[in-house]
């Protein structure tokens, strides 16, 4: 049985596909960068409530990185590597990012005052700091921490791409 009903999940998945690549527009591109809705998303092992949940996130708004689709499931990635299945209601749109989750140790990263490296440091924000993104132009993404907001060069963010710009 298991064996037809991923035969069927596939002929359906192809039917998806062909009617969304008719209104291209509409769809959203991969991968894209998302957050978690609630501080309770479990992830499985495929897209399915049948599947197995391997971990549970337990921080809203962390950012996420949707790499596949199936129907309402979203295959995620997040800041180390490891991937999963959640469904795509436990997800949001609202555009988070991490601070350097992949340093370790004591560095922090400056919260400038303005695009410059040479303005003011608004505050040091360490590695796994959560924030929020208000835009990006490609090179500096302007974000908020707590009561704090300002300008963190873009590529010491996890949660927007390289040269990515968001509005």
């Amino acid at each position: 049985g298991l064996l037809l009903a991923s035969i069927g999940g596939g002929v359906a998945e192809d039917g998806v596909q062909q009617a969304a690549a008719g209104e291209a527009k509409a769809t959203p591109r991969l991968p894209r960068f998302v957050s978690l809705k609630s501080d309770k998303v479990n992830v499985r092992r495929g897209p399915s409530t049948d599947q197995a949940i391997v971990w549970v996130f337990s921080r809203a708004g962390l950012p996420v990185e949707i790499i596949a689709e199936s129907d309402n499931w979203r295959r995620v990635r997040d800041s180390e590597g490891a991937d999963g299945w959640v469904f795509h209601s436990l997800l949001s749109s609202r555009r988070t990012v991490l601070i350097t989750p992949w340093s370790k140790g004591s560095s922090s990263v400056p919260l400038y005052a303005s695009r410059s490296t040479g303005s003011r440091a608004v505050a040091a924000l360490q590695a796994g700091v959560l924030g929020n993104v208000l835009n990006c132009d490609g090179e500096w993404c302007e974000v908020s921490v707590d009561d704090y907001s300002g300008y963190v060069e873009q590529d010491k963010l996890w949660g927007v791409y390289r040269d990515e710009e968001v509005k």
